[in-house]
């Protein structure tokens, strides 16, 4: 039986199976992504397949991109009744922003080549790059 399987499993078992840090467990548990789960009759956090589940989730969301705050409002449709058009109106919005960002990230990119351009290198004390940067 694999540990996916089981029912019931420690904090451990659910970073390693999920590939997410303990901290971090502990963080969305502090903030409200994860649920607190039950304890054992001797004080150890038991975690089930839904927490898993859950916890995957939310690796895949952060690692695309969404904020906590982002992932919250997913979880909050996940857990509730949920359009398809709603979730795809919020990744669409998710993708504008990325799109302005790789703008963005595209101008910063060609304004440090204009400045590495200008710079002649060497060992002298003079360089276009911090001249640039001292400019108002």
């Amino acid at each position: 039986m694999t540990v996916s399987q089981k029912r019931e499993f420690t904090r451990g078992t659910l970073a390693k199976e999920s590939g997410v840090n303990l901290e971090t467990i502990r963080f969305y548990e502090k903030i409200g992504l994860m649920p607190n789960p039950p304890r054992t009759a001797s004080g150890y956090r038991c975690y089930s397949t839904d927490h898993l589940k859950r916890l995957k989730f939310i690796r895949r969301s952060r690692g695309l991109g969404f904020t906590n705050q982002e992932v919250a409002g997913l979880l909050e449709m996940v857990d509730g009744t949920y359009a398809c058009d709603d979730v795809k109106d919020m990744a669409l919005a998710h993708v504008a922003l990325i799109k302005s960002k790789v703008a963005d990230l595209a101008k910063l990119q060609a304004a440090l080549e204009s400045m590495a351009a200008e710079c002649h290198g060497g060992d002298t004390p003079d360089c276009a790059i911090i001249d640039r940067l001292l400019d108002n």
